[in-house]
């Protein structure tokens, strides 16, 4: 007790001595940039708990004793250690960290600092980029960028991306942006059996993605730039002690959508009731409840694991990785493995002036394909029917059986079942990219730096599709079959180019590049056919082609003073595609901007941290997805089926294929006016793009006078085509704090596609219902690939009246001429809203994406929802009906006109919310190693009223669509 006592008392007399130690200091804050005091700025003792916040007005007041140190720090600031040393008042002054200042764009062919971009782009970095089960690095981007639209071609795992900067450039030319993945310009196209060529790319590699819109930006990489470009960058070495990082997440696919058709007691009624029916008709329902769209699509699983090394080998800086996905499809059968690595090294040799930055990259991949045409036949099955029928001779599968022949009726559908487990699908595809640059600063002229970058891109493929003897099939001499084939891809390139770059007294800076660049792309592709074999027709088919571009560039930017810029471009591109008379194209751009926010005049703006206005205008070439030599006699062999007969043997003949000599450049233009802007400390930030872009000379389909070429139609330069739209970003931090910050992104653009000139109409947009129907026209004033159908006519209840059809021209007869465009598959808004929690060691993502104004064909419903289609003229076999036949019912299927009714477009506007992650840091988990948990939900709701499967189809035409997973995932991410 008494020891109790004594340390109570030495406490009291303590205190005193304690209080009188500790001295209270204060100080103002304010930020260098414009001197204003700084709100929300963390003021902590080093090593304690113990701190305080800036008030409104930039102040502080703490209590401290000699000899601590304060640190001050805000998010996106850099921070300041101070020790206290009794001082009376501590100021402080606080800067943007340097490192988000002079954010770096890549541009082609060289760099520039975000503040001096003169052209439209966007840059987004690894932690901008959407989180979940992403295999392709397309997805990454999805509804972050205005005016990008990122459309997956199925829910098939790695399948392609379509991708669209502003709208369609062309109709017969591709109408994607060119990726370059660390200065090499990929080949696209693919070999066979891929499912999309940037899967060759691990997500996890991946540093940055920039995306350039308009010709002032893209006109450096001249024809291959026509509809943008995407810039991807991959994670390099760092000059550091080794860090790791090991990734792992597990994905549940769960299948959510399914077409709505009739049930088995729906059809069962149906048939009963049908006029045609009799008792042979009825005998044929059987007795089950099958729902075949619950027989072919499964809960599927995938996994994704990565593993990457980066800091200094002997000196050198590198980075290596390793990467493995294997993903099931909703769709039985369906799978897609990938195995990926990388080496990045990047030594730097006398004094800095020689830097070397050398990559290799593969990728193997194994590919399991299911039937998609199971997808169809389970809409139209007979519901009643079993999976399995132990009498059956087609492996004891259901099947249809025409008593005169014992095979399956001709027209009959297939046991979609049966369609998945007795064909084999599959391919191995390898690719890999080897890359090599070399910057050197010359020792005799160091404001010059001399690149040279060399590549090669090669792919390989190998695939085979087997087909059982035992598959049901109307072919009575059916024996199974086996086709495969071999393809192998070889791009090249080598680029050479000096840059120049000089500053004078601080305020001109200029900086020059000009250079040379040389691509080939080689094909060689091999295929062989059993069924060709066993005809007695050739069964193997070699196909080989190369085609090159040889350019020349140049660019001239040039910055007075920080405030007024200039970029001025020249390409020069020559396309073995073309003929050498037409084969030279010339793509020049000019780019001005005004950084408005260092004008005098706005000295005194403190919370404007930027204003610039760009104004650019540019032109590029496209004979992308031309074929080669069009200009060239080139020879087709005929088919099987239209073989010469010489006595009596059959003998392959060639005929020479059409050729247009006169084929130019489409060439496309881009003005656009732009505004980037930045408040309140950066809280605030975004833009704003005006464009107008035209293309001239536009590349179509076109028919030839009889007689007077070696076909009827040709691929000629008849056409014009615009883009117009608004493009709006915002950026927004309405929180930050050392704990919590709070961000919205948020992107809106506004775009009208129109033909300006087309000479004749074009139909196109193959429907499945009917035969060769056409429900999409190209024509002069109008939209690309507008809907052009007949006018429906309702009753007074909305009901639409089979056979009746607006007599638009008056004539009483309802015929071609009363058709009409009805709407486009493009939407004219499309937006983006992510917004980004954390709160502390918690983080939450939620990414939602919309598009405005598209509209779809729902050629599902429109090819079957007949009432006669349910009893065929047959009579031995019945077809299952969309359950829209129940609101139409319509009957009579033989009139085509119902085919190519507006009652089948319809309004595909749509709402998304695409991913929510959930995610959880420990800084500490063990001594310097960082654990991340989270959680991450894919295709989480879609609100729209369009009634068929998915309003987002590409293209516009909903016909059997692979439906979209629902996926869940759990991952853990770990650096050490």
């Amino acid at each position: 007790m008494k020891t109790v006592l004594n340390a109570l008392l030495f406490c009291l007399i303590m205190l005193p001595a304690t209080l009188i130690a500790q001295t209270t200091a204060k100080g103002t804050v304010t930020d260098k940039a414009n001197a204003m005091p700084m709100p929300g700025v963390n003021v902590i003792i080093k090593g304690t708990a113990r701190g305080t916040v800036t008030d409104f007005d930039g102040k502080y007041s703490l209590e401290l004793s000699k000899g601590e140190i304060l640190v001050f720090s805000y998010v996106g600031y850099t921070t300041q250690e101070i020790e206290f040393t009794g001082q009376a008042s501590i100021d402080v002054i606080i800067e943007e960290d340097s490192a988000q200042l002079d954010e770096v764009l890549l541009i082609g062919y060289g760099s520039v600092k975000k503040e001096d971009l003169t052209g439209a782009a966007d840059l987004l970095k690894a932690d901008d980029f959407n989180q979940g089960p992403l295999v392709s690095a397309q997805q990454l981007i999805s509804g972050k960028i205005a005016g990008v639209s990122v459309t997956s071609a199925s829910g098939s795992p790695g399948d392609g991306q379509n991708i669209v900067i502003r709208g369609n450039g062309s109709l017969s030319l591709s109408s994607n942006p060119l990726i370059v993945l660390d200065g090499i310009p990929l080949d696209q196209g693919g070999v066979g059996g891929s499912r999309n060529p940037l899967n060759l790319v691990n997500p996890n590699d991946i540093e940055s993605m920039t995306v350039l819109k308009d010709a002032s930006a893209t006109s450096i990489y001249g024809s291959r730039a026509a509809n943008g470009v995407i810039m991807i960058t991959t994670k390099k070495g760092k000059d550091s002690e080794f860090r790791f990082n090991a990734t792992t997440s597990t994905t549940v696919h769960t299948s959510v959508d399914r077409v709505d058709v009739l049930s088995a007691n729906q059809f069962r009624q149906i048939v009963t009731n049908h006029p045609d029916a009799n008792a042979t008709t009825i005998g044929l329902l059987g007795n089950s409840n099958t729902d075949w769209q619950d027989e072919i699509y499964q809960t599927a699983f995938g996994q994704d694991h990565s593993f990457s090394a980066l800091g200094s080998l002997f000196g050198v800086p590198m980075r290596a990785s390793l990467g493995h996905s294997d993903h099931d499809g909703n769709l039985i059968g369906d799978n897609f493995q990938r195995t990926t690595a990388s080496i990045n090294l990047s030594p730097k040799f006398f004094d800095d002036h020689l830097k070397l930055d050398i990559s290799a990259r593969g990728n193997y991949t194994e590919n399991f394909f299911a039937d998609r045409g199971a997808i169809g036949n389970a809409n139209s099955f007979d519901p009643t029917q079993p999976i399995y029928d132990s009498s059956s001779p087609y492996a004891g599968y259901f099947s249809w059986i025409d008593a005169s022949t014992g095979e399956q009726p001709s027209l009959a559908g297939t046991n979609p079942v049966a369609l998945l487990n007795l064909r084999d699908d599959s391919s191995e595809v390898r690719r890999y990219i080897l890359n090599a640059k070399a910057d050197y600063k010359l020792h005799f002229f160091p404001d010059i730096t001399a690149t040279i970058s060399t590549g090669i891109d090669k792919s390989n493929s190998h695939g085979r599709t087997i087909v059982s003897d035992l598959i049901p099939t109307s072919d009575l001499t059916w024996n199974g079959s086996r086709s495969s084939y071999t393809n192998t891809s070889t791009n090249k390139l080598f680029d050479a180019y000096l840059t120049y770059k000089k500053s004078l007294n601080d305020i001109h800076n200029i900086t020059a590049v000009a250079g040379y660049s040389y691509q080939s792309f080689e094909y060689d592709n091999f295929s062989y056919d059993s069924e060709a074999e066993e005809d007695g027709n050739d069964f193997e088919f070699i196909n080989k082609s190369k085609n090159v571009l040889l350019s020349y560039f140049g660019r001239l930017n040039y910055d007075y003073n920080g405030k007024y810029l200039v970029t001025a471009t020249l390409r020069a591109d020559a396309s073995s595609k073309l003929n050498p008379d037409d084969r030279w194209g010339y793509f020049p751009s000019v780019a001005l901007a005004w950084n408005i926010h260092k004008e005098s005049f706005l000295n005194d703006n403190n919370s404007l941290n930027e204003l610039k206005l760009r104004v650019g205008y540019g032109e590029v070439g496209n004979v992308n997805g031309l074929g080669d030599y069009l200009f060239l006699t080139r020879y087709t062999g005929s088919q099987s089926t239209a073989n010469y007969q010489f006595g009596n043997t059959f003998y392959q003949t060639y005929r020479p294929d059409p050729v247009n000599p006169d084929l130019r450049w489409e060439i496309g233009n881009t003005l656009n006016v732009g505004i980037d802007y930045s408040l309140f400390n950066r809280r605030v930030s975004g833009s704003i793009n005006l464009y107008k872009k035209q293309t001239k000379d536009l590349i179509a389909s076109s028919s030839v006078d009889p007689f007077t070429n070696f076909g009827s139609r040709i691929e000629k330069n008849i056409g014009d085509m615009e883009n117009r739209g608004i493009e709006f970003s915002l950026n927004l931090i309405p929180v930050r704090t050392d704990d919590f910050e709070w961000s919205i992104n948020y992107n809106i653009a506004f775009n009208d596609n129109e033909i300006t000139r087309l000479p004749f109409n074009q139909e196109t947009g193959g429907i499945s219902a009917g035969v060769g129907n056409n429900v999409q026209l190209h024509t002069e004033g109008e939209a690309p690939y507008s809907f052009y159908v007949y006018q429906q006519v309702y009753d007074t209840n909305g009901k639409p009246i089979e056979g009746a059809f607006v007599d638009r021209n008056g004539d009483n007869v309802i015929n071609d001429s009363d058709k009409y465009l009805y709407k486009d598959p493009y939407a004219d808004i499309i937006m983006g809203l992510n917004t980004n929690l954390s709160y502390k060691k918690w983080d939450l993502a939620v990414v939602t994406r919309a598009n405005i104004g598209n509209y779809a064909y729902n050629d599902v419903a429109a090819s079957n929802s007949y009432l006669n289609g349910v009893i065929p003229t047959t009579n031995n076999f019945l077809s299952n009906l969309h359950s829209s036949y129940l609101e139409n019912e319509f009957v009579n299927q033989s009139n085509e006109k119902t085919f190519l009714s507006s009652h089948y477009i319809e309004e595909a506007s749509f709402f998304k919310i695409d991913n929510i992650t959930l995610g959880y840091t420990l800084d500490n988990a063990i001594k310097d190693v960082s654990l991340r948990l989270y959680g991450s939900v894919q295709n989480v709701a879609t609100i729209t009223d369009y009634k068929g499967l998915d309003p987002e189809i590409t293209g516009g035409i909903d016909s059997n669509f692979y439906p979209r997973p629902r996926s869940f995932v759990f991952g853990v991410n770990v650096d050490f």
